[in-house]
């Protein structure tokens, strides 16, 4: 008789052949993970997005500040008014309103938050064209909203110069305000 032998090799039966891939747990843990990731860039979006509605507020009130500092230099330079009234209402012989008050064209003096200021006149954008057409296609943008103070305060020690401090502000949807400030320095030398 011959006999044959077999090299088969077998596993033995007390180990479990091990399955390949992956378990449906290891899938939903993977899901999870990514939703979480998508969540977090929706919610970038979403800041991303209301920021740039907020731009343009922020540009107007960069603006209107800057316009305020500059009327005052320009008065003080031209000797439209003298170093004694650029000052706060109250202090000496001061023009210039106390605290925020609704944002107001200059009046005939050409100074900001002064007496004789005028309702202001809406912002112009372009718009969807990119160009102002004076027309209905642009962007009117109404200052309603916004206010502005400027406090001017004396220098410590040097009574020939005043700290100009001019602030914007405008309500976010947030529900809080946000404010724009530009300071400067002006001497009582021309």
């Amino acid at each position: 008789m011959v006999s044959t032998m077999s090299n088969n090799k077998r596993r033995p039966a007390s180990k479990k052949h091990r399955q390949q891939g992956f378990a449906l747990l290891e899938t939903l843990i993977a899901i999870v993970v990514l939703m979480i990731g998508l969540l977090a860039v929706l919610a970038t979006f979403a800041m991303a997005i209301s920021n740039t509605t907020s731009v343009q507020n922020d540009s107007i009130a960069r603006q209107k500040a800057a316009e305020a500092v500059e009327s005052i230099y320009t008065a003080r330079q031209t000797g439209q008014i003298t170093f004694d009234k650029i000052q706060n209402q109250g202090a000496g012989n001061g023009i210039f309103k106390v605290g925020f008050t609704p944002m107001m064209d200059a009046g005939p003096d050409g100074l900001d938050n002064t007496a004789d200021d005028v309702a202001a006149t809406p912002v112009r954008l372009p718009g969807a064209s990119g160009v102002i057409t004076n027309t209905s296609a642009d962007v009117l943008i109404d200052l309603g909203n916004f206010t502005r103070q400027v406090q001017i305060a004396d220098v410590p020690g040097n009574p020939n110069v005043r700290q100009i401090t001019v602030s914007v502000r405008y309500p976010v949807p947030q529900g809080w305000f946000r404010t724009y400030q530009v300071q400067a320095l002006i001497a009582s030398f021309r």
